[in-house]
């Protein structure tokens, strides 16, 4: 599904895991970061899935917004 709802719906995605991630750090510094191996693994866990969601983005996608790394 790399058409324009499956776009949609992994951008959707992406969008949600950065949410997480800001929720995850907000009010946390970065010593509190370090020594919390479950908020690091969380955080991990939210770009594997915006990795994840950005690798399946149609071409067609990427063509059209390409001044976006």
């Amino acid at each position: 599904m790399r058409g324009k709802l499956g776009d949609k719906i992994r951008l959707q995605h992406i969008a949600d895991a950065i949410s997480e991630i800001d929720q995850y750090l907000d009010n946390v510094n970065f010593d509190a970061f370090t020594e919390n191996s479950m908020m690091r693994f969380a955080c991990i866990k939210q770009l594997e899935i915006i990795g994840e969601a950005s690798n399946h983005i149609s071409k067609e996608m990427k063509n059209r917004f390409s001044e976006i790394e």
